[in-house]
């Protein structure tokens, strides 16, 4: 399966999920839905601080040009909302899983969704 295919047949076609991307952790784009506008400075600025909370606590997290304001985060999991929308995202020992979800999708249906797919990336070396 291409990483295209993991965007559009798992995360966007659970209906969870809105936009997506898989990134490297280096920010490097893998994959992406269509209308994800994201931009290269943005993934980078969003990877290379992913294990600094603090940093998105300070700064919110800005993708697609759009600010959210960041709620929680561990080494692996990172939670952030604007509005009706929430952003969820997984970091794998090689990529991170990016999703924005739309009311009336819950924060855990979006969560279960990235990281069922996190946790199989995990187990095949990613």
């Amino acid at each position: 399966m291409s990483w295209q295919d993991y965007v559009d047949k798992q995360l966007l076609a659970s209906g969870f999920v809105n936009h997506a991307a898989i990134i490297g952790t280096d920010g490097s784009l893998w994959a992406k839905s269509a209308a994800f506008n994201v931009t290269p400075s943005e993934l980078t600025t969003f990877a290379n601080n992913y294990s600094s909370p603090e940093f998105f606590q300070a700064n919110g997290l800005t993708l697609a040009g759009i600010r959210f304001i960041f709620l929680s985060g561990t080494d692996r999991v990172l939670r952030a909302k604007k509005n009706k929308s929430g952003l969820h995202c997984m970091k794998t020992e090689k990529a991170i899983v990016v999703s924005i979800y739309e009311e009336p999708t819950t924060p855990q249906q979006a969560a279960n969704v990235v990281e069922k797919l996190g946790e199989y990336l995990m187990g095949h070396g990613y």
